[in-house]
């Protein structure tokens, strides 16, 4: 059994090196196998699963839907063991290379400037930070933290809140003197409202009068899927935005954009969760980064 294990191992190994260099030699090449070394330890795996791996041509090497199930249990399992090699070595010392996906805005603003602090007090952690407003695939071992806002969708991945935001509707000095500054939600009918082109098909925005809350559709002629380019369109006085308030904060005590809207505000909150594989295998870096966040962000 223990040789068995062994085998499967570097048998993962030789398949992660595939998938990585795209094709049979350059693998072999990077572990110091023959190609026909690198073509029998696949042979054998496509053996023993009953199924094929990989599609070979002339031109290409590809995965089939098994092999990118196969792939991502792989890498998994090659991470926890050098997490476990790693640990044993070090005395448990958190280290490794850590692998966070942030929004554009939130990452920049908030999450960037945690990092110089954090690998200070965990010098032997390499953090490798992606800043998109894509969805990273945690459990397809994309990221091993995600920073996500609003509500989360049913999946086996953990999540611990670190932080909320609220809302800000912003413009410019120079558009609401060109436009007028809107006074009540529904003078927003005659102004360019511009809006996030994901998550809803019809843009609405929410306030409160009188105790009682609602939603007002708004139109504009421009769309982004990210709020930095919103909040830069609206300093250019393109329009006006609604977005999250961390994101203006500094513009705002700048003055290059006003909140408007505020009496109306309904003061909703969205969550912001680090989202990640947990149980008790979970590598000792993401712990103490998702440890980390909670105590810089506010939220225990």
């Amino acid at each position: 059994m223990a040789r068995e294990s062994v085998d499967r191992a570097a048998e993962m190994e030789i398949f992660a090196a595939i998938a990585q260099a795209g094709s049979f030699s350059a693998a072999g090449r990077t572990l110091g196998l023959t190609p026909s070394a690198v073509s029998r330890a696949v042979a054998r795996i496509e053996a023993r699963l009953g199924v094929r791996l990989v599609i070979r041509t002339t031109r290409a090497l590809t995965l089939t839907a098994e092999g990118q199930a196969y792939l991502q249990g792989a890498r998994r399992i090659l991470t926890d063991l050098d997490d476990v090699e790693r640990a044993i070595a070090d005395q448990g010392a958190p280290r490794g290379r850590l692998r966070v996906s942030a929004a554009l805005a939130h990452g920049r603003m908030c999450i960037t400037p945690l990092i110089g602090p954090f690998v200070a007090r965990y010098p032997h952690i390499l953090v490798d930070l992606s800043l998109s407003d894509g969805i990273a695939d945690i459990a397809g071992g994309q990221a091993d933290v995600a920073i996500r806002f609003g509500p989360l969708a049913d999946s086996g991945l953990m999540a611990r809140k670190v932080g909320e935001t609220g809302r800000s509707i912003v413009a410019s000095p120079a558009y609401l003197a060109r436009m007028g500054t809107p006074r009540t939600p529904e003078d927003l009918h005659g102004h360019n409202c511009l809006n996030f082109n994901f998550r809803r098909a019809e843009p609405v925005w929410p306030f409160v009068r009188a105790g009682r809350e609602y939603a007002l559709s708004v139109t504009g002629n421009v769309e982004a899927n990210n709020g930095d380019t919103l909040v830069q369109l609206a300093r250019e006085g393109v329009g006006i935005v609604r977005v999250g308030s961390f994101n203006v904060v500094e513009d705002v005590a700048a003055g290059r954009l006003v909140e408007v809207l505020e009496p109306f505000n309904p003061g909703d909150r969205e969550a912001i969760h680090a989202v990640f594989v947990g149980g008790a295998n979970t590598p000792a870096r993401v712990r103490v980064f998702v440890d980390f966040l909670a105590e810089r962000l506010g939220t225990g």
